[in-house]
């Protein structure tokens, strides 16, 4: 079974964020990039569970960015993927990520699809199930347990006042959160071997994003509490309708 994961890189959540160009460009200056947790913790540390266990054969990684994103897949495989594949275009529409990701993953046999759940950055949680479209694969997400016996994956994920299990066929694409897997870290034996380690970059195919990105605008500033007497129920009513905002 050959595995593939899909790593995007995102800024580290400790980062100061800010726009440049009237707040039409995200300014990278000074942010500090890392995989993407869901895509590190749970899918890539589950792939390789798969493949120390002997279901897996091959486990690859690939990313949708610039010469950037490099340094992320270097530590990604470092974790232990087998080689890496950076497809050489701007990942800020979720269409054209899937797309691409796709368009490279139908001509190489590939069983098994994991992905995160979502990025930290965009919170889109679209991809994965994108990617099952275009490759006309089976879509599960969202899972907390996968298990893979023969050509057959069982996946287990949390709904309301319960779980749900399914069962279905390879070849299938899964998105992963918390429960898969155990996050790891990489070893010094892992981080030498990464140097050496095939990362292939492929030209974008000629797909057209559908979205762009018109502005960021940075949350409102917190206010400061109000503190309200207990026996002043006036006053409280009177800023409910007139302070308070739903959200």
């Amino acid at each position: 079974m050959k595995i593939l994961v899909c790593i995007s890189q995102v800024p580290d959540t400790t980062s100061k964020i800010a726009f440049s160009d009237n707040n039409t460009i995200f300014s990278s200056q000074g942010v500090t990039y890392i995989i993407n947790p869901y895509d590190e913790w749970y899918s890539l540390v589950k792939a390789l569970e798969l493949k120390e266990s002997g279901a897996a054969t091959a486990v690859h990684l690939i990313t949708v960015g610039k010469a950037e994103a490099e340094p992320v897949m270097r530590k990604a495989l470092a974790l232990g993927g087998d080689e890496a594949i950076r497809i050489d275009a701007d990942s800020s529409d979720t269409y054209l990520v899937a797309a691409q990701i796709a368009d490279y993953a139908k001509t190489q046999g590939y069983d098994l699809v994991l992905c995160g759940k979502e990025s930290i950055d965009y919170n889109n949680g679209s991809v994965g199930a994108m990617i099952a479209e275009l490759l006309d694969m089976n879509f599960l997400g969202f899972a907390g347990k996968v298990d893979v016996a023969g050509n057959s994956v069982t996946v287990v994920r949390e709904i309301d006042g319960g779980e749900e299990t399914n069962v279905c066929s390879l070849p299938v694409v899964i998105s992963c959160q918390k429960g898969v897997a155990e996050p790891r870290i990489p070893n010094m034996r892992g981080i030498m071997a990464a140097r050496t380690k095939p990362l292939k970059v492929v030209p974008a195919a000629a797909i057209s994003a559908l979205s762009n990105i018109v502005s960021y605008e940075m949350p409102p500033t917190k206010q400061g509490v109000k503190m309200i007497s207990a026996d002043n129920m006036e006053e409280l009513v009177q800023l409910l309708h007139s302070e308070a905002k739903v959200i």
